[in-house]
């Protein structure tokens, strides 16, 4: 992840100079696809080579979505693009959701290597979509060494531009700290409704169903608004929602209240990551989507740091995990203190 979080950047200049962007999104989706099924081939003691595999499988797909992101603002005009990064990140969760229903069968028959190979077709061809239809790589007469060259210098500017814009460099911090708190419930989401509520492994399953479910409900329902009411707004309610689950776990002893809590966070989920998106795409100039993008994932896959060390710390100090949980809180009133402030994120269309 941090490999990632240190190359998207400079990888998002590469595809803006080179104009390789959609080359480049095929061969990291390909790094993923060929990782996730060479797990097939992992025996017993091969900690060394499982670790490899998941990292490559990790890079091929956290820098794949630097690529991915940045279509949107080309494919869409800026009025539907909430609705479309909603869309999005919906039919991603369907996806997540049949992918688990096709692989249950088969875990329960151990067949665990068959739900390797299952899970990288899976990939591999709802990968052919955006081959075959996202807009086609702009020829240049740069290399890809010429492309890292300028993409290097480029990408100084592109940090330098970014920290000039005060409102962009607002909503960079505001989203790095609610980020932070939204990566560390999910994190320790299982963790704390297995250890602290009394969650067993088959009722996970269904907790982790039911906030895929009700994050692509989120996504779906908040498409529209995103646009209509701006994705600063949506951003602030889904905020509101998350800071709810924070409090509301606290007190939480009974397992069908975390259920509810777990519909919250869901939706919560769902609309958060579509209207964040949405929201950081209305400040970038064109032509520099991927570089920006890249900063983007550079920021988002920084944020799960200070919040798991608030969680851990706080727990060992209790003994409880449970005023863990409380802070975690605090990142998503202060990430939505500084976002109010922000100027901009307004509605993408006129009321009418």
């Amino acid at each position: 992840m941090a490999f990632v979080a240190l190359t998207s950047p400079f990888l998002g200049g590469i595809a803006d100079f080179s104009g390789k962007r959609k080359r480049l999104l095929f061969v990291y989706t390909i790094l993923c696809v060929l990782s996730v099924a060479s797990f097939s081939f992992l025996q017993k003691g091969m900690i060394f080579e499982g670790f490899i595999l998941i990292l490559l499988a990790n890079i091929g797909l956290e820098g794949g979505l630097v690529f991915y992101n940045s279509f949107l603002p080309e494919i869409t005009v800026r009025e539907y693009q909430g609705r479309v990064s909603a869309w999005g990140y919906a039919i991603g969760y369907a996806g997540s959701i049949l992918s688990l229903l096709i692989a249950l069968p088969l875990i329960k028959r151990g067949l665990y290597n068959e739900t390797w190979i299952m899970v990288s077709i899976f990939f591999a061809a709802f990968s052919l979509p955006a081959f075959l239809f996202l807009p086609s790589d702009k020829s240049t007469d740069l290399t890809l060494v010429s492309s890292a060259k300028h993409g290097s210098r480029y990408l100084w500017n592109t940090f330098k531009d970014i920290w000039k814009q005060k409102e962009l460099r607002r909503f960079l911090i505001g989203f790095l700290i609610y980020e932070d708190g939204v990566n560390t419930i999910i994190i320790f989401s299982s963790i704390f409704a297995a250890t602290t509520i009394g969650f067993n492994p088959k009722e996970l399953i269904g907790l982790y169903m039911i906030v895929q479910v009700t994050a692509l409900s989120g996504a779906f329902a908040m498409a529209r608004p995103i646009d209509l009411w701006g994705p600063k707004k949506v951003v602030i309610v889904s905020l509101l929602l998350w800071s709810s689950v924070s409090l509301l776990s606290f007190f939480i002893y009974v397992k069908v209240y975390f259920w509810i809590v777990a519909i919250v966070a869901g939706l919560g989920l769902g609309t958060v990551q579509a209207a964040s998106r949405a929201f950081f795409a209305q400040f970038i100039p064109s032509g520099h989507e991927s570089a920006y993008f890249g900063v983007y994932s550079l920021v988002g896959k920084s944020s799960a740091v200070a919040g798991p060390l608030v969680f851990g710390g706080l727990s060992y100090a209790f003994g409880s995990q449970r005023p863990a949980i409380l802070a975690v809180s605090a990142f998503f009133i202060i990430g939505l203190v500084i976002i109010r402030g922000v100027k901009g994120g307004g509605p993408n269309i006129e009321r009418g």
